[in-house]
């Protein structure tokens, strides 16, 4: 639609902004492997290479939490009032 003063194609959204966007709202749960954890978790324990784990993380990515199973982390987010979202 041209004519109607505002040009979408050009339109952008910042890094900043798109790290907020969700905030308080949504969480994502994300399949990691124990390897990936001490970068995401770096108070974690050790923990035995190759297995399989999920993280919970905050609409802009901060770490929430780590656990074995993705029940427990859509659990852990329902707990917190966020609406959780899978990341593949």
């Amino acid at each position: 639609m041209t004519g109607m003063g505002t040009n979408h194609d050009n339109a952008s959204v910042t890094p900043e902004a798109l790290a907020h966007l969700g905030e308080g709202h949504i969480a994502y749960v994300k399949q990691i492997r124990s390897e990936d954890v001490p970068g995401l978790f770096p108070q974690a324990p050790h923990i035995a290479p190759g297995i399989k784990l999920f993280a919970l993380h905050s609409a802009d990515g901060t770490p929430i939490m780590l656990t074995d199973s993705r029940e427990s982390a859509v659990a852990n987010a329902w707990s917190q009032e966020l609406q959780a979202v899978s990341v593949h």
